[in-house]
C-alpha cells in the first residue's frame, strides 16, 4: 500500500480475472477513447488483448475507494516482458516495430515495457507514481539493467508530427551501442535543428513519453506508423544506471 496515496494499491495480475480486468481497461482507452482497433481487439465483450498477453506480467492499479481486493476496479496497467518471457512467446512485442539487435546482443537484463495506460480520472499525479512505484520493486527483483518499449504519439500524420519527433532525435536518442532502429525502412526526413521549435515541439509530445525523459530515458533510430491502433511509435530506452539526477529516482527505486 502506497503512504501517500493509500487507495491505490498495486499488485501483479494472478487470475484469468485480473487479466481481462487489464484488457478490458485497455480497450476503453486503446479503443473505445483513441480509435485503435486490429486482430486482438474483442469488440463484443470490449477487450483488447493479443498473443503477448498469456506469456508476460501484468502490473495492475486498483483504486480501493469502489471495492476490496480484486473487486476494486482496475485503474492503470502495464504489461510487463522479460527475457524469459519473451522466449516464451517468441519474441518481444516490440521486434515486430523496431529491429532489437543492440539491446538483445548488449549482455544486458531486459525489461519491455508495454500496454500501459491509466483511465481518464486517475491520469497524472499519484497514480502514474503508483505505478512507477510498483514497476520499481520488479525491476529490483528481476535486476533489470534497460527499460524499453513503444510508446505513442496519437495519429499516423507524419507531417504534424514533424516538429517533435525531429526533437526528439535531436535531443535524446540513444547512445549507439543500446540504438534500435525502425523497421519502416525509409527514415522519416528529420528538420534540422535550427528550425525545431523546442518549446511547442515539449508540448506536442505526450506526458508519458516526457516523464519517461525526465528519467533519463532515450529513443531509438527513427518511428514506426502503427495504423492498426492510429498511432505514431517510438522506442524508448531507459538504462536504469544512468537515471537523470534531476529525476525523482525515487519512482524507479523498490521500497519507495
Amino acid at each position: 500500500m502506497l503512504q501517500n496515496a493509500p487507495q491505490l494499491q498495486v499488485s501483479l495480475a494472478r487470475t484469468d480475472d485480473d487479466l481481462r480486468a487489464a484488457q478490458r481497461l485497455r480497450y476503453e482507452v486503446f479503443v473505445a477513447e483513441l480509435g485503435g482497433d486490429g486482430d486482438g481487439v474483442d469488440h463484443a465483450a470490449r477487450l483488447e488483448c493479443d498473443d503477448f498477453d498469456a506469456h508476460a506480467d501484468h502490473l495492475l492499479l486498483r483504486d480501493l475507494r469502489y471495492g476490496e481486493g480484486g473487486d476494486a476496479p482496475v485503474a492503470g496497467v502495464y504489461r510487463l516482458m522479460t527475457a524469459r518471457h519473451a522466449a516464451a512467446a517468441g519474441r518481444f512485442y516490440s521486434a515486430s516495430e523496431f529491429d532489437l539487435g543492440p539491446l538483445l546482443d548488449s549482455g544486458l537484463s531486459l525489461l519491455e515495457l508495454g500496454r500501459s495506460c491509466l483511465h481518464p480520472d486517475h491520469r497524472g499525479g499519484p497514480a502514474l507514481m503508483a505505478l512507477w512505484q510498483g514497476l520499481a520493486e520488479y525491476v529490483a527483483r528481476q535486476n533489470i539493467d534497460i527499460l524499453f518499449g513503444t510508446a505513442s504519439f496519437h495519429g499516423t500524420d507524419l507531417t504534424a508530427l514533424l516538429n517533435p519527433i525531429s526533437h526528439l532525435h535531436a535531443a535524446y536518442l540513444a547512445p549507439e551501442h543500446l540504438r534500435v532502429t525502425s523497421r519502416m525502412g525509409a527514415d522519416m526526413a528529420l528538420l534540422p535543428p535550427d528550425r525545431i521549435d523546442r518549446k511547442a515541439a515539449m508540448r506536442d509530445t505526450p506526458a508519458l513519453i516526457k516523464s519517461y525523459l525526465k528519467l533519463g530515458g532515450t529513443i531509438g533510430q527513427g518511428v514506426f506508423v502503427d495504423h492498426a491502433f492510429n498511432t505514431t511509435d517510438v522506442c524508448l530506452i531507459l538504462d536504469t544506471a544512468r537515471m537523470s539526477s534531476a529525476a525523482p529516482k525515487s519512482a524507479l527505486r523498490a521500497g519507495t
